[in-house]
């Protein structure tokens, strides 16, 4: 808060930040502003941004970090960047929060409000660290603050699912060579700091084959037979507890109707370890559960005398690659600083965000939460309580000033 900022003890290595007149009317005019924020966040959330269809809210956060003073361009993917220049114009700080949503489109992502909850597909992942951006932003537009490195506000595409991180490897692709660090703001919460980047790979398996009816060509060999003992064979794997390793079978398709034989069946397979070797070892057994269930299935087509063969083809849909932040990274250290000028406490943590890509590549990153509470994550009655928003907002303010720096009051 600003008051507890104001009181940091000249001799504490952010006490210039913590002194600086700007940056405590900065600090208040987030504290002073959480209404307007918060409905910023309703109209966001209401502006639906499907997986690959992120284009109408990438239209709004241009509007909206434009009227924050920011020089505003969008890419060839549909990033939107907003540009805050600083004295060293080669040297970038980038600040990002993801426009698209899990939800699929014609998902009612209306706004209720139960109490001090607002209820909506969407509205905390990531609309919480969308009204955090644009805040940011107007934060530093009224405080008139000149950051010693260059700061990008961005808005990107393609964090969630099968959009395997697609706009954050584009923005380290153009701007590589000049990124000091990344602070992604993905959903609510003061309590963590993402560090750790954890590995992930999706697999889509495809089984096809000739089809036919029912009655008449009963005994053909069955796609969704043969997925089936698949998944079956590939469900009782065990994996170790250390490294933390998983694996999810969360979608599977096929089949025309009740009385056809399906010509194809899929599934969708997430893995994530805090080992990558791990995730081979379960891509390994998984394709051994598909071959063996294959030949299971068109074996006992055989012996029921059909003559038709199922193929299998294996898709990888995205690979999300592991990386950690050092303990002595200066970045890091911006964090606990700013922990301690507002008093909170967090954990390093481990998770999947945009910053696995800066981060697998040896860019400092993290990811923070912008403050209040959440839950129901990826659901339908996903929600979000404001309480304590301006902690969040203060805290990210200060670990992104504290990564860019400030140029001296003329």
């Amino acid at each position: 808060m600003a008051t507890a900022a104001a009181q940091t003890a000249p001799s504490s290595p952010g006490a210039a930040l913590a002194s600086d007149p700007r940056v405590l009317r900065a600090m208040n005019w987030l504290q002073h502003n959480v209404p307007l924020i918060n409905e910023e966040q309703v109209r966001i959330t209401e502006v639906p941004a499907p997986p690959f269809k992120e284009a109408a809210r990438a239209a709004m956060l241009k509007r909206l970090l434009s009227a924050a003073g920011l020089r505003v361009s969008t890419d060839s993917l549909g990033n939107i960047i907003g540009e805050r220049p600083g004295l060293a114009r080669n040297d970038i700080v980038m600040v990002v929060a993801h426009l698209d949503t899990v939800f699929a489109a014609g998902t009612d992502v209306r706004v209720r409000r139960s109490g001090a909850r607002l209820i909506a597909p969407g509205i905390t992942d990531n609309g919480t660290g969308l009204a955090a951006l644009v805040a940011l932003a107007r934060a530093l537009q009224d405080a008139r603050i000149k950051p010693r490195h260059t700061i990008l506000f961005v808005a990107d595409v393609g964090e969630e699912g099968e959009g395997n991180l697609r706009g954050m490897r584009k923005l380290v692709e153009t701007y590589r060579d000049r990124l000091r660090a990344v602070i992604a703001i993905d959903g609510a919460g003061t309590d963590f700091v993402t560090t750790s980047a954890l590995a992930s790979r999706r697999v889509e398996v495809s089984v096809t084959g000739p089809g036919g009816h029912s009655w008449s060509d009963f005994g053909m060999p069955n796609p969704i037979n043969a997925a089936s003992r698949a998944i079956a064979r590939f469900v009782v794997l065990r994996v170790p507890d250390d490294p933390r390793t998983t694996y999810n079978v969360g979608e599977i398709a096929g089949g025309t109707s009740v009385n056809s034989i399906p010509y194809r069946a899929s599934f969708k397979v997430d893995m994530r370890s805090e080992q990558e070797s791990e995730i081979d070892k379960i891509e390994a057994a998984l394709r051994a559960a598909v071959q063996a269930g294959l030949e299971e299935e068109n074996s006992t087509s055989r012996r029921n005398g059909a003559n038709g063969q199922l193929n299998v083809k294996f898709r990888t849909l995205g690979i999300r690659p592991g990386g950690e932040l050092p303990e002595n990274s200066p970045l890091l250290a911006a964090v606990r600083e700013a922990d301690r000028m507002i008093g909170n406490r967090s954990r390093l943590e481990r998770s999947s965000t945009d910053a696995n890509i800066p981060l697998s590549l040896g860019i400092p990153a993290i990811a923070i939460g912008a403050g209040g509470l959440s839950g129901g994550a990826h659901s339908l009655d996903e929600w979000y309580d404001p309480t304590g928003r301006e902690i969040g907002l203060q805290r990210a303010l200060l670990i992104i000033l504290g990564a860019a720096g400030l140029e001296p009051i003329p």
